[in-house]
């Protein structure tokens, strides 16, 4: 059983037959039912593995109807194994007990994988209504294992004995973390408290699937529809040429539409010339699900009750110190401390930048004061200003293919001796997803990886790496893996031409794809990705200064019409300007990490809270709450927090950044981008998943505990280590 896997939950199909005039009838039509359900079972490509390579799903044959006998089936599967282990009469051993159950569940983690992965990627109504249908199911199955207490009493028994198995360190930890984890979920409490935990659970996995279906219908809500192009005046061609597709799609012909990002910034406000514009931009962003059927409020402030109440149970003050106890920061204080102590700097900072911002609104000889939806705007005119920079221009030279292929899979060749082949032969989920292959440096096959960068209807908001088929040397799987983005695709015959942002967040995915694809474990419960949040942040954000590493950039920075390398004064002034705006984007986000550890600190008994009284009083406790500067997420649409696995948990990318940036530094230290130097952090890092404490990787590779030194340098907040 794969501990981190989604929730799943036990349900029956009970055929009941009543009473009835026509018994041979009656008779016919369930036999005529059996046969139909034996057929669909046969035609059911989930309930068996895949014989693609690697079982890389066969998107090809799976249709929607598949998913919920699938599911059914597999919940019922994994639950006659856990049964079993639960109730063998013979003692406790490690291979009936352990390795037993992370044998189980094949199919139920199959078919989880590739739904949810759908889900998320390629929505429609009949997935959302599958989802719906499954998270309650899903939590009560999940629960249904966590609190078994014979299976419990087999764990712990193997718990106590463990320093007495002669077990190897991987074997030890898997142990550990399996006594860790059922403990977490309630394996210790008594039945009354069970049951609670149960209901808990249940209403949770209802309410955070609920909010993630309605910011994905709102964000088709709130995009934005303008009337003419002049409007759009600051965009480029290829841009409003895009909007007025994106407006024909969905029936707005003779209109321009713009599709708003899921966070409060909109980077469309950083060319549009004209404000009413920005303003209304800006607002559908900021006050999305918070009134009509999609409101999120309700839902948000239930949520932070619920959690509370679950950490009582389980003997917490609050949510917070529960989800930071498994943590590598372990307690709340200690990240309240870590981000109070940044806060004077990055709003002295803050305001600096604002200075300027609104003496460039002056010099125009504008008259209003700087607000939220001016920032971006007037930002990138401080900064055309200030580094000679326009970014339109910068585009020309970040063609999406280029980047991707030489520079993204170029940089991991040379680090970590890996290389990507393209495998059309491959059945896809979207026309617009590309498969590849993985070789290592010795030509051997490591891995499927799935390229899914462009943004559509049905996909939700942001960047993530997910897995198809984990690795595991105890099951034989190698792993399938994928990058999902959200960038705008141009125009059919013309080039997508992309921001620096995109181009360093395409490393950053694909740092969290390395992670899984070059993990080398035994269980699978402990491989790749299976980390805590506040370091699986830190092997992707460690490949995102390799795009502007002068060997990388001079590869793959070339004008789109003439292959032209960028020009050395263009790339001097992109290097420059990196830590131009840190400011803003520095605060926004700890902005929104507070805010999710505030939410996550109030304790069971409090009342249930106004959510935007409530922001505006945490904001203003940690002295964050500059108007022109609001949070990256506000509560209402704050996916990582309220609808993802990050609650209590945001402020794991700045955690995982400080251990990037020192990372990186040591690496230049060694000589920069060598192979050497991949393979140690491959080997040290990547490969070994959760089968070892993530400091004890951590020193493996650098030798010694991290410094703050290296990330204020590379947020631009400090020129030099004192």
């Amino acid at each position: 059983m794969n501990k981190t896997i989604i929730s799943i939950a036990i349900a029956s199909a009970l055929l009941a037959t009543g009473c009835s005039e026509d018994t041979t009838s009656q008779q016919t039509n369930a036999a005529s039912e059996q046969a139909a359900k034996a057929e669909v079972k046969q035609e059911n490509p989930l309930l068996k593995a895949s014989p693609l390579q690697y079982e890389a799903p066969v998107f090809d044959q799976i249709k929607d109807e598949h998913f919920l006998p699938a599911f059914e089936q597999g919940i019922k599967e994994q639950m006659a194994e856990v049964e079993e282990i639960a109730n063998n009469p013979e003692p406790a051993t490690f291979e009936n007990t352990m390795v037993a159950l992370e044998k189980s569940g094949e199919l139920l983690t199959r078919v989880s994988r590739i739904f949810f992965n759908l889900a998320g990627s390629n929505s429609n109504p009949e997935r959302r209504e599958i989802q719906t249908t499954m998270a309650p199911k899903l939590a009560a199955h999940s629960d249904n294992i966590n609190l078994n207490s014979k299976l419990f009493a087999r764990v712990e028994t193997l718990y106590n004995q463990r320093n007495d198995l002669e077990l190897d360190a991987e074997s030890q930890r898997l142990i550990e973390e399996y006594y860790t984890d059922f403990i977490r979920a309630g394996a210790k409490l008594n039945d009354k408290q069970k049951d609670e935990i149960r209901k808990l659970n249940e209403e949770h996995s209802r309410l955070t699937t609920q909010f993630s279906q309605n910011l994905l219908t709102e964000s088709k809500n709130i995009a934005v529809v303008v009337d003419t192009a002049e409007e759009l005046k600051g965009l480029s061609e290829a841009e409003i040429k895009g909007a007025a597709e994106a407006a024909k799609e969905a029936d707005q012909e003779g209109k321009y539409l713009l599709n708003l990002t899921n966070t409060t910034r909109q980077p469309v406000l950083a060319s549009l010339e004209n404000r009413e514009l920005r303003q209304r931009i800006w607002e559908a962003s900021a006050n999305r699900a918070q009134s009509g059927e999609f409101d999120n409020s309700d839902i948000v402030a239930r949520l932070a009750k619920l959690r509370a109440e679950k950490a009582a149970l389980l003997g917490y003050d609050n949510w917070a110190s529960y989800g930071l106890d498994a943590q590598m920061a372990q307690t709340p204080q200690a990240v309240f401390e870590m981000l109070g102590s940044m806060v004077p700097a990055v709003v002295a900072n803050v305001k600096e930048e604002a200075a300027d911002i609104q003496a460039m609104i002056d010099a125009e000889g504008e008259d209003f004061e700087l607000k939220p939806w001016d920032w971006a705007y007037y930002a990138e005119k401080v900064r055309e200003a200030r580094y000679d920079l326009d970014e339109d221009k910068v585009k020309q030279y970040f063609e999406f293919n280029r980047v991707l292929n030489d520079g993204v899979f170029y940089t991991f060749n040379r680090l970590y001796g890996v290389r990507f082949e393209p495998r059309p032969d491959l059945p896809v989920y979207h026309p617009d997803v590309k498969a590849y292959e993985l070789f290592d440096v010795d030509g051997k096959s490591l891995a499927i990886f799935y390229a899914d960068y462009y943004a559509r209807e049905g996909k939700r908001g942001g960047a993530w790496m997910s897995s198809f088929v984990g690795q595991s040397k105890l099951l034989n799987n190698k792993p399938v893996v994928v990058n999902v983005m959200n960038i705008e695709k141009a125009p059919e015959g013309e080039p997508t031409l992309i921001s620096y942002d995109n181009v360093t967040t395409m490393f950053h995915e694909l740092g969290h794809g390395l992670h899984g694809m070059l993990s080398d474990v035994k269980y699978p419960s402990l491989a790749g990705t299976s980390v805590s949040r506040d370091f699986v942040e830190f092997p992707s954000t460690f490949e995102e200064d390799w795009a502007a590493y002068p060997e990388v950039i001079a590869n793959y920075a070339k004008h789109y019409e003439t292959g032209e390398p960028i020009p050395k004064e263009l790339l001097d002034k992109v290097i420059k300007s990196r830590s131009f705006n840190m400011g803003f984007d520095t605060l926004e986000y700890m902005s929104a990490a507070l805010l999710d550890m505030e939410w996550h600190s109030l304790p069971a008994d409090a009342p249930l809270q106004d959510i935007n009284e409530f922001e505006a009083k945490a904001l203003a406790k940690h002295g964050v709450d500059l108007a022109y500067v609001p949070p990256r997420y506000k509560s209402a649409y704050f996916s990582h927090s309220m609808g993802g696995g990050y609650s209590a948990g945001y402020y794991a990318y700045m955690w995982s950044e400080i251990l990037a940036a020192d990372a990186f530094a040591y690496v230049q230290e060694m000589g920069g981008l060598k192979l050497e130097n991949g393979m140690k952090y491959r080997n040290q890092i990547l490969s070994k998943g959760n089968s070892r404490p993530p400091m004890e990787s951590y020193k493996a590779f650098r030798g010694q505990e991290p410094t703050t030194d290296a990330l204020l340098i590379r947020r631009g907040l400090k020129t030099k280590v004192d």
